[in-house]
């Protein structure tokens, strides 16, 4: 699944080519998604898009005059700049043409995704009014996740993946962090300091800028808006590297299945 940093990819790589854009034309080749694409889609054609927005993984596109797109990838969806001109793929389920001469498509597989048009507040849809602080702003703090941690006897992999805790710290991520931060992801989330959560924080606004920086990480399924696969992938240090020697001290790295998720750990580097 596209995590917070592949969205944040394909926010920065689409962002160039929409702000300030006026759309010629919206095509819908299908649907049904994990919720039926807005019926009233074509309501923005004709209006120009204003911002390029990112909450959680949820992609925002504003519009001058007919609210708002919400866009989420789902479990394989993408966006890509292509020509209209360009062949459609078997999954390109909606089409949006600018008048700059280029189309963005929502290419999405499994069909998990959503493309919505939302009017109001967007931040006041259900979607996103629960959700927590954004992990690479100053909201999130160790004070914040002490707070949030104070009455949970959960993993701490689990809560820091909870989305009302704080959102975007998915499964790579979390694993990659707790390693950073040399915390053992079945530590009872109640029971870590202020000092190991300080590091925590910490450590999670560094994996994830990282693979911003690196252009997401290089998933089956994840393309960026050119359709290059992203690079981070190669700097991991313990997800999917079941026994393989720790880049640290070569101890090998342990995988379970904590919350029916896969983790990964080192057991000397982690405590």
């Amino acid at each position: 699944m596209p995590e917070l940093p592949e969205v944040e990819t394909t926010r920065r790589g689409i962002e160039t080519h929409l702000t300030g854009v006026r759309v010629a034309e919206v095509i819908v080749r299908r649907h049904d998604l994990r919720q039926p694409v807005s019926k009233d889609l074509s309501t923005i054609e004709g209006r120009r898009f204003t911002a390029v927005r990112r909450r959680s993984k949820y992609l925002l596109l504003e519009t001058d005059d007919a609210g708002t797109l919400l866009i989420h990838l789902g479990m394989s969806g993408s966006l890509r700049v292509v020509f209209p001109s360009d062949p459609w793929k078997l999954h390109d389920h909606v089409g949006i043409t600018l008048d700059n001469g280029r189309q963005i498509r929502f290419h999405d597989p499994r069909r998990f995704g959503l493309v919505l048009r939302l009017t109001g507040d967007p931040m006041r849809h259900p979607l996103l009014k629960k959700l927590g602080p954004e992990p690479l702003e100053d909201a999130f703090t160790a004070g914040y996740l002490q707070s949030a941690c104070a009455k949970r006897s959960a993993a701490i992999k689990g809560v820091i993946m909870d989305a009302k805790v704080v959102v975007g710290v998915g499964n790579i991520y979390a694993s990659e962090a707790l390693f950073r931060a040399g915390i053992l992801p079945r530590t009872q989330a109640r029971r870590i300091s202020k000092v190991r959560l300080t590091r925590l924080v910490a450590a999670s606004r560094e994996v994830l800028t990282d693979a911003i920086q690196e252009g997401g990480t290089t998933l089956r399924d994840f393309l960026n808006s050119d359709g290059e696969p992203g690079y981070f992938k190669q700097r991991l240090f313990v997800y999917e590297r079941k026994g393989q020697p720790c880049r640290v001290c070569a101890t090998p790295i342990r995988h379970a299945v904590i919350g029916q998720r896969s983790t990964y750990w080192c057991p000397k580097c982690q405590k």
